[in-house]
């Protein structure tokens, strides 16, 4: 009955994973490549986690 008001972390994580590479693309495009690459591991590691939950759901 309370899973109504749960929200899906999948969806969490793809909203923070889209901000991150728009983030991203805004400092490579002020040249700071430093920034961009920092901004994009991290991004990397949301789709990683984004792939886990995924792949966890679909077992279930």
């Amino acid at each position: 009955m309370f899973s109504l008001f749960k929200q899906d972390p999948i969806k969490k994580l793809t909203k923070l994973y889209e901000a991150k590479l728009a983030q991203a693309m805004h400092a490579q495009r002020n040249g700071d490549i430093k920034s961009y690459s920092m901004i994009t591991a991290e991004a990397a590691q949301i789709e990683t986690q984004i792939i886990g939950l995924e792949k966890q759901k679909k077992s279930l």
